[in-house]
């Protein structure tokens, strides 16, 4: 393979079976995107443009690790977020289509402090910041996943304050307009059901809950909420599905009105809001 015209033949060639034509055809588009900078409408108008040696290695080496179910993502070490650009590492959950609609509706509202419990790559509080003119902190237990999120801070110009804490050893939290969450929510024994881009390369601590209590996160983070939260303030999570109505009857016995249950695109019950009178 010598001209940048090969690409897409060679991905779909070598990495058949391992995922369907149209995500290997958008692994090829993300990888062109990374070494040479095109676009889809720059790779139509260079596809002729030969490939080094060292491009060439680049490539062959980024389609071994897809062989072996790496996410795109982690292989290159970045993605997109409401069109922003964010760094990862294996520390970071890769950010995920439906915590993009959480983020859209969180910003349909007027608030002017906000804290992202759990904030890993921090596209959360990353991207309010980015979006609005609120103060953002932003909490998380892993240390290597807050260098990466204020390293996405730094790379999208915004200011967030960002906080290495253990939700669970937090007794009183500042007071908030917004708190916002995205926790682990799949119970530990489901691991075999998961993907093998997920079980083997995402943080585990960031997914998986012990299977006794797997809206522990929910119990913890609205029970700080409901006293930190100024009058009128909001609390969304994203949610697993199986577990809604247990978090809706949690919601409503810690004191939260209003509580909204949203799906997301694909009619999967994913979202809720509750306010605090």
């Amino acid at each position: 393979m010598l001209y940048v015209s090969n690409i897409i033949n060679y991905f779909n060639r070598e990495l058949d079976g391992i995922a369907t034509k149209k995500e290997i055809n958008s692994w090829a588009y993300i990888v062109i995107e990374h070494i040479f900078g095109y676009s889809k409408a720059d790779y139509i108008l260079n596809h002729d443009q030969k490939i080094s040696k060292s491009n060439f290695h680049k490539i062959c080496d980024i389609v071994k690790e897809l062989k072996i179910y790496k996410p795109i993502q982690y292989i290159i070490g970045e993605t997109d977020f409401f069109q922003l650009k964010f760094k990862l590492n294996n520390s970071t959950l890769i950010p995920r289509p439906e915590t993009e609609e959480l983020v859209s509706w969180i910003l349909k509202h007027d608030f002017s402090s906000i804290l992202d419990v759990g904030t890993g790559s921090g596209c959360i509080a990353v991207t309010i910041a980015k979006l609005t003119n609120s103060n953002v902190d932003a909490m998380d237990i892993c240390e290597n996943a807050l260098k990466i999120a204020e390293l996405n801070a730094k790379i999208n110009s915004v200011n967030v304050n960002f906080i290495l804490n253990d939700i669970f050893d937090t007794e009183k939290i500042p007071n908030y307009d917004v708190i916002v969450s995205n926790p682990p929510y799949v119970q530990k024994s489901d691991i075999l059901k998961i993907n093998k881009n997920v079980s083997e390369f995402e943080p585990h601590r960031a997914i998986f809950v012990d299977d006794n209590n797997p809206i522990v996160f929910y119990k913890k983070i609205a029970s700080l909420a409901i006293k930190s939260l100024n009058d009128g303030g909001y609390i969304f999570f994203e949610i697993n599905e199986l577990y809604h109505k247990e978090i809706l009857d949690l919601l409503t016995k810690i004191g939260f009105v209003d509580i909204t249950l949203k799906n997301d695109i694909n009619g999967k019950p994913r979202m809720i809001k509750a306010c605090k009178k």
